[in-house]
């Protein structure tokens, strides 16, 4: 699963999941904040994307410190690491998308603005 902060716009009202729907399409999920199972199940997946991605970057770490690694490690490590970027950069979309809007703001600009940096 590749991540494209392009093709998955954040809608008011919508949580984005951390997994792709058929033909990679995001998948989103209209929740309340009740906390309904589907919404705990992301919960649970996001957590563990967070932990994977500590891990990767720990590994990418060693390989990049190890002067005799090759190409091979080098390409497996790079891929891991985009890899879990992706999804990083998922659940901080999602989670910044739930984020209230600051008084003042429009909701439409502030989304927006999250995502500009």
């Amino acid at each position: 699963m590749s991540y494209d902060r392009d093709a998955a716009p954040l809608w008011p009202g919508l949580r984005l999941l951390p997994w792709e729907g058929e033909g990679g399409k995001p998948c989103f999920l209209s929740a309340d904040g009740a906390g309904g199972a589907l919404s705990r199940l992301a919960d649970e997946i996001e957590a563990e994307q967070l932990c994977d991605g500590a891990d990767v970057l720990k590994g990418a770490v060693a390989v990049l410190d190890d002067g005799k690694a090759g190409e091979h490690a080098l390409r497996l490590a790079l891929r891991a690491t985009t890899q879990a970027f992706g999804n990083v950069l998922r659940v901080a979309d999602s989670r910044g998308a739930r984020l209230p809007v600051p008084d003042g703001a429009h909701e439409a600009d502030y989304g927006a603005d999250l995502r500009q940096g």
